[in-house]
């Protein structure tokens, strides 16, 4: 059966780089690897067809062969050709999945004690407290390290001992045909030590569940969608493990008169009809009081106006936003009789379109669309 392109096994295209490879070879890899797929035949095969494909594309030389001549390029320096076979399929397989299988840059270092877990809270704020800032306590669930034991797991005045399985390193290697693996020593489960004689206030886990009550700085600005980032605030590592970060998610909730788009402000500010007709002044409310606005003769609906300055300063820095006013015209209701009859005789003096220049036109267009349709 004749070799597919290593590019096809990897999903990837030609001219790829590098950094693009390992992540096509470690999706494939984690797919097909034999410790997912247990006696699964077809699996295995694929996952030694990846791996041969990425020991080649990750080597110039033979890529570059590869990418001239095929497969035949590559004879004798990959696939068992001449004797030589792969380099070092484990050695292929630890660099791209260190981080998984003890390589490195993972929560738990070899032979030490895991980091803990972050944590996440939700922080609700009103819009003024989000925008001037302000500190808040919170409750936050979390596990702490056991006091009696340190953290340690084992009871006052006693010592884990060290894994005999993996010689406290806190991991063993897997052999499967030619492929090692390195793996979380199941004895020990990654800590390298065994304790035999467990505290009897945490139950040998070095961890008790808490709800502990923090103070959280929430800077001016923030909108929803920021994380203020508490080091050191979640849950405590096993056996004396370094203790995780709590992310403070913030969410604004919604304002009864602003809404808030990055650093700028907008609210609706109603006026009667007959203050848009003649003109007037208004108080509109900010964040920090009220300001006057001058509504000039004849504005009409949906007419914007920009209070500068007065919207909000954001929390990476930069000038304060605006304040966007839109004015929406307010008809009257609950007339009395004679209210009413005054518009009526008012209506009758409206004959002329230069006084209702908008909606004349859009009788003209609606004219013009239907042709000789009487509307």
């Amino acid at each position: 059966m004749s070799k597919r392109d290593y590019y096809e096994v990897l999903g990837v295209e030609r001219g790829v780089d590098e950094k693009e490879l390992k992540k096509a070879y470690r999706r494939v890899a984690m797919k097909y690897h034999p410790d997912r797929n247990p006696d699964d035949k077809s699996a295995e095969d694929k996952f030694k067809e990846a791996s041969e494909a990425y020991e080649v594309l990750s080597d110039s030389q033979k890529r570059a062969a590869y990418d001239q001549y095929g497969h035949r390029g590559v004879e004798g320096m990959a696939g068992g050709g001449g004797g030589q076979g792969f380099g070092n399929f484990s050695d292929i397989f630890g660099d791209v999945f260190g981080d998984i299988f003890g390589g490195g840059g993972g929560g738990r270092g070899r032979g030490g004690p895991a980091r803990g877990s972050d944590l996440r809270y939700t922080l609700d704020l009103d819009l003024e407290s989000a925008v001037k800032g302000t500190t808040v306590k919170i409750k936050v669930p979390t596990l702490v390290a056991c006091e009696p034991c340190n953290g340690s797991g084992a009871k006052k005045g006693t010592n884990a001992s060290t894994c005999t399985t993996c010689g406290g390193v806190g991991q063993v290697r897997m052999q499967q045909g030619f492929f090692s693996v390195q793996q979380t020593c199941p004895n020990c489960r990654g800590r390298g030590t065994i304790i035999t004689d467990p505290c009897t206030s945490c139950h040998g886990q070095g961890r008790k569940e808490e709800t502990r009550t923090l103070s959280v700085k929430v800077p001016p600005g923030v909108d929803t969608g920021d994380r203020i980032r508490l080091s050191g605030e979640g849950e405590a590592g096993e056996a004396g493990g370094p203790p995780g970060d709590l992310y403070v998610q913030v969410h604004v909730k919604d304002h009864a008169i602003f809404e808030r788009e990055g650093r700028n402000l907008y609210c609706e500010v109603p006026i009667s009809f007959v203050d848009a007709v003649l003109g007037g002044e208004l108080e509109v409310p900010t964040l920090d009081g009220r300001v006057k606005l001058k509504v000039p003769a004849e504005t009409q609906t949906g007419k914007m106006f920009r209070l500068r300055g007065k919207g909000v300063v954001p929390v990476r820095g930069g000038a304060a936003g605006d304040l966007m006013c839109k004015v929406v015209v307010e008809t009257p209701v609950n007339l009395s009789n004679k209210q009413k009859q005054m518009l009526r005789d008012f209506q009758e003096t409206m004959g002329n379109s230069k006084h209702s220049p908008r909606q004349n036109s859009w009788f003209e267009g609606m004219k013009n669309f239907f042709g000789d349709m009487k509307i």
